[in-house]
């Protein structure tokens, strides 16, 4: 991809007042079903954008971009931006307002009126990184399943819950490492790249938010399928607080097939879910595929 030279000066960004200004042209009433929170921060999105690490040659998906604050920010700095969004209302002003404030960036920005969760591909050349403030209801989900589908994104950085954004992060053995953690690892190296606070959201969350970055990296070698491996650490963290003997016998069918597959996997029977990381998973569901 050709690097074009950006314009010194960037796009206006929206700020408070233009986020009200614009909810109200267009009689949206922030939702908390679609998880709505509209940044009203210049600083906070350019922050986001810095972090993120993305440059002109990369081509960002940008999922719930909602009245366009983090779009016209990433405008200024990158190739291409492909923005999801699932309101209809949203997703049709989304050009205007960028034609309003960044008239010079409207040819980078691609709108996909879509659900996340449902989308199969996206048109123009594959995205590179990912950079969201993504819906909070559905974070986790929208994000394993856009890493899932496309395997050209390499980076990203997304706007969470605080608690998710630990969860996510969360290495093995901590309080908060779960399924949200293992199933993340198979697509990534994830860390925590700080907080946002909730003053610079309209309406204001009634959650703490954090940064979660993510480089893409390769999955564990193993001859059974990434669904295969998700599904032991479904059942692994189906009781936390139980032996893998104890959680993986129904998954297995027996007892005794679970405890003939941990120790094929090299895994002591009285272990934890809480304590293994991916390439352990990939090992049980291979031994269990195999017995």
């Amino acid at each position: 991809m050709a690097s074009e030279d950006l314009t010194s000066a960037g796009p206006r960004l929206l700020g408070p007042a233009d986020v009200r200004s614009l909810a109200s042209a267009l009689g949206i009433r922030p939702t908390k079903r679609r998880g709505q929170n509209f940044v009203i921060d210049p600083n906070t999105v350019r922050r986001i954008v810095r972090t993120a690490g993305v440059s002109v040659d990369d081509v960002v998906l940008e999922v719930g971009p909602g009245l366009g604050s983090l779009t016209l920010a990433l405008l200024g700095s990158v190739h291409r931006v492909v923005a999801v969004e699932v309101d209809p209302t949203l997703a049709g002003a989304l050009p205007a307002t960028v034609a309003s404030y960044a008239p010079e960036f409207v040819e980078r920005l691609q709108v996909v009126e879509a659900d996340a969760l449902r989308l199969t591909s996206l048109p123009g050349p594959e995205p590179t990184a990912m950079v969201a403030n993504l819906p909070y209801n559905i974070s986790v989900q929208v994000l394993l399943h856009l890493l899932a589908m496309l395997p050209s994104l390499h980076k990203g950085l997304v706007m969470v819950q605080s608690e998710v954004a630990d969860r996510l992060a969360a290495a093995p053995g901590s309080r908060t490492y779960g399924i949200p953690s293992a199933k993340a690892a198979w697509f990534a190296s994830v860390r925590r790249s700080g907080t946002v606070g909730r003053n610079v959201f309209w309406p204001a969350p009634n959650v703490e938010s954090g940064l979660v970055a993510w480089q893409r990296r390769d999955p564990p070698t193993v001859s059974v399928s990434r669904a295969e491996v998700f599904a032991v650490i479904d059942a692994a963290f189906a009781q936390r607080r139980k032996t893998l003997r104890s959680t993986l016998k129904v998954y297995a069918g027996s007892a005794a097939a679970a405890e003939a597959a941990l120790a094929a996997a090299g895994i002591d029977q009285m272990t934890r879910g809480e304590s293994l990381g991916i390439e352990d998973f990939a090992r049980i569901a291979e031994a269990l595929a195999h017995a």
